[in-house]
């Protein structure tokens, strides 16, 4: 039997690592924490099916339910696997997902790239801005070849001819739902949109502050709020209250 974790970290696009891996450390120190890959190949279909299977094979070794964590994508597969298969999910904790799941820095990619007329790598400049601010033109360099990168290995269902839709709901399992008020990506209206969905236990919390990997430049207020939603689901109580 394998070592069961506490927590798995979904990541289905690589190229995000760095900015999972702070908020991975610090919660590593109180729980059992493994990252879950999916490098999706050029050969595969975009779309989230064949993760899913592989992922519920790897979840298929453990004799109990496991919390499920991800920012973006990984969220997105996190929610899509918890709908399909609750009973092998713990909890699941979405960082910068919409209630419009499917809305993500791609899907704002296209969009721009059929708006503007100008060329890929100022667009994905662009969006180096929306997701992590401003920054020094090396390291602009730098993360548009990772979101190059992101584009062919990441599962999604979103291209220049067309936009994926995921309906909007949340889960039977108890769910965490985290975003930045100053996130371009998964803005304000896309956090509160959550409400309606939110079961008691539930919980919906907006940092003060960040871009839409706010848990990568506050690792600890990112994770203290984590540990504490683990901490009170276990004890089948409410967490916090939902935005106002």
């Amino acid at each position: 039997m394998a070592v069961i974790p506490d927590v798995v970290w979904l990541n289905p696009n690589p190229s995000w690592q760095r900015f999972h891996r702070p908020l991975m450390k610090y919660l590593s120190q109180e729980m059992d924490l493994i990252e879950w890959e999916y490098r999706q190949t050029p050969d595969e279909p975009s779309s989230f099916d064949a993760a899913i299977d592989l992922l519920h094979q790897y979840l298929g070794e453990f004799d109990r339910p496991i919390r499920l964590i991800g920012h973006s994508t990984g969220g997105l597969l996190g929610l899509l696997y918890a709908r399909r298969y609750p009973e092998r999910v713990k909890s699941l904790a979405l960082l910068a997902v919409g209630c419009h799941p499917a809305i993500d820095w791609q899907a704002h990619y296209y969009v721009q790239r059929q708006l503007l007329p100008c060329s890929r790598q100022i667009v994905l400049a662009q969006m180096v801005r929306s997701i992590v601010g401003s920054c020094p033109p090396q390291l602009t360099r730098a993360y548009v070849r990772w979101l190059e990168t992101d584009l062919e290995l990441s599962p999604s269902g979103h291209s220049l001819w067309r936009q994926d839709r995921i309906v909007p709901g949340g889960v039977s399992v108890p769910l965490f739902v985290a975003g930045s008020r100053r996130d371009a990506i998964v803005d304000r209206s896309q956090l509160q949109g959550w409400v309606p969905w939110l079961k008691p236990g539930d919980c919906l919390w907006e940092h003060p502050d960040g871009s839409h990997v706010f848990h990568y430049f506050d690792p600890q207020s990112v994770g203290d709020r984590i540990l504490k939603f683990w901490q009170t689901s276990r004890e089948r109580m409410p967490v916090c209250q939902a935005l106002v």
